[in-house]
């Protein structure tokens, strides 16, 4: 699966599962750690947990695990692995703490127009 694949289950399960703000970075010529990072929030923990839980479960459909899915226990920050595409799931305080956008912001966002419809904006 290639990784604009990957990013495009990705964004099907975020809007299944309703996760906001999500933000598509390409960080493929900043680092050598991923080429894309998807970053979205949720509203609870039980929230989190359903928006990971569905893109855990679309990926294996697909034949693709997570090289490592971190903090969902907590889940107040989520991070999957997929090697070519690391997510993110926050919840909205901690989003604000850590702003990884801020971080990436010369990363180009390619796959904006790529966002569903219900996220566009």
């Amino acid at each position: 699966m290639t990784t604009e694949e990957k990013v495009s289950v990705v964004l099907q399960a975020l809007d299944e599962r309703k996760a906001q703000e999500i933000r598509v970075l390409d960080v493929s010529e900043r680092t050598q750690l991923t080429d894309r990072l998807i970053i979205c929030s949720g509203t609870s923990n039980i929230h989190i947990r359903a928006v990971v839980d569905r893109i855990l479960e679309m990926m294996k459909e697909r034949g693709i695990k997570g090289i490592r899915c971190e903090g969902y226990r907590e889940a107040r920050w989520v991070l999957i692995d997929f090697g070519d595409v690391v997510v993110h799931v926050f919840d909205p305080e901690e989003r604000a703490y850590y702003r990884l956008e801020e971080f990436w912001t010369r990363a180009p966002r390619p796959a904006e127009a790529s966002l569903p419809a219900s996220q566009a904006g």
